[in-house]
């Protein structure tokens, strides 16, 4: 350390400059990626470019898509009741209900819109949205992916970053708005 940089370090702060709004002035590390902005990202509303189908009455807005982490960032919208899938998580889930209610048959909770659930890689579970539930937003955070399952555990399909890329692209392109459209997701 210099002494110039010993005199600034103990100076009163009444003759520090402020440095606290001045921006980062160095370089940022090699390799880092831009950050994802996603303007609107909790607007919820329908706009058919937003809202990517996966099945009857279940959609998926995607947030980000990181091929090179092996991991997928969306909003899944469901406007029916009933059971959507039993899969196994490869990964660690973070979901966080944001309209409606779900809960997994394996489990005796209920998440709500409001609460945030933690699921650890390797469970099995089977997803429903309740009667009277007119619809269900939850946004989840999907490391790895996850395998479809009978009640066996016998596998049937599965879904990971890479089959949501094909998915979203694919609707980007019937929408209009080219299959490039998918990039401002990726990282």
């Amino acid at each position: 350390m210099q002494s110039s940089d010993l005199a600034e370090q103990f100076r009163s702060p009444a003759t520090k400059p402020d440095r606290s709004k001045v921006p980062y002035q160095l370089a940022q590390p090699f390799g880092c990626l831009p950050e994802v902005i996603i303007k609107g990202a909790l607007d919820l509303g329908d706009g058919p470019d937003v809202w990517i189908n996966q099945s009857d009455g279940v959609d998926f807005k995607p947030l980000v898509f990181c091929v090179s982490g092996g991991y997928f960032v969306n909003i899944l919208r469901v406007r029916r009741s009933g059971v959507l899938s039993r899969h196994r998580h490869a990964g660690t889930v973070h979901a966080f209900t944001l309209r409606g209610r779900w809960h997994y048959l394996e489990h005796d909770w209920m998440a709500e819109a409001g609460d945030y659930v933690c699921e650890p890689p390797g469970e099995v579970h089977t997803l429903v949205v309740p009667e009277g539930v007119d619809e269900m937003m939850t946004l989840f955070h999907v490391t790895g992916g996850y395998t479809y399952v009978d009640p066996f555990g016998t596998p049937l399909g599965y879904e990971d970053v890479f089959t949501k890329v094909e998915a979203a692209r694919a609707h980007f392109v019937a929408a209009g708005l080219g299959e490039d459209y998918v990039r401002k997701f990726m990282r």
